[in-house]
């Protein structure tokens, strides 16, 4: 029971702070001001280790690398962590690292995919209740690249814009494909 609280503990700081640094990545990926109460959060919560790993690794092709490799190692932590406290990962070698470095790149993955999910509703749920709220426009920024190739080939049907569902679609059945290679995984970390 008290391993179970621990990894409870855990899970919660390393999936926040995995969260706080892909919306990072994202909002810098998709060019959102950062002058709205939520990028300020996300600032105050994640600048004391992005900035100093943006000395060792800069940005690639306008990409946030720092962040996104901060993520990744925030779910690696984790997931040896949880892997060594349930007595899966008996031994340090080459291969459980790797399992480990692999399962952690897939909930990093996954972690985005609900991150991508929730602004899409949220800035459905905007666009029908407030579309001039404070925030509206921050998720409007992060969706739109998104829903872009959606809205092309879905038109409006009565004014309603079908593009968001068919992006959650996409998003559920990528989830599926994560889950799979998740549960492909895991077999290797018995051999």
């Amino acid at each position: 029971m008290l391993v179970q609280i621990i990894l409870f503990i855990l899970d919660t700081v390393c999936g926040f702070m995995t969260l706080a640094l892909l919306v990072r990545f994202a909002m810098q990926w998709a060019r959102t001001p950062f002058r709205n109460p939520l990028g300020q959060f996300i600032i105050a919560v994640t600048d004391w280790m992005v900035r100093p790993l943006r000395r060792l690794i800069p940005g690639l092709f306008g990409f946030d690398m720092a962040s996104l490799l901060l993520a990744w190692l925030w779910q690696m932590a984790y997931q040896g962590i949880a892997l060594g406290l349930s007595g899966m990962l008996l031994a340090v070698s080459p291969a459980p690292t790797l399992v480990v470095a692999l399962l952690a790149a897939l909930e990093v993955v996954k972690i985005g995919l609900y991150l991508v999910m929730g602004a899409v509703l949220i800035s459905a749920v905007f666009s029908w209740v407030n579309p001039y709220a404070p925030l509206a426009g921050v998720f409007n920024t992060l969706t739109n690249p998104l829903l872009r190739p959606f809205r092309r080939i879905i038109p409006p049907v009565g004014g309603v814009d079908l593009s968001p569902l068919a992006l959650l679609l996409v998003l559920q059945i990528a989830l599926f494909v994560v889950a799979g290679l998740r549960n492909s995984v895991m077999p290797l970390m018995l051999m």
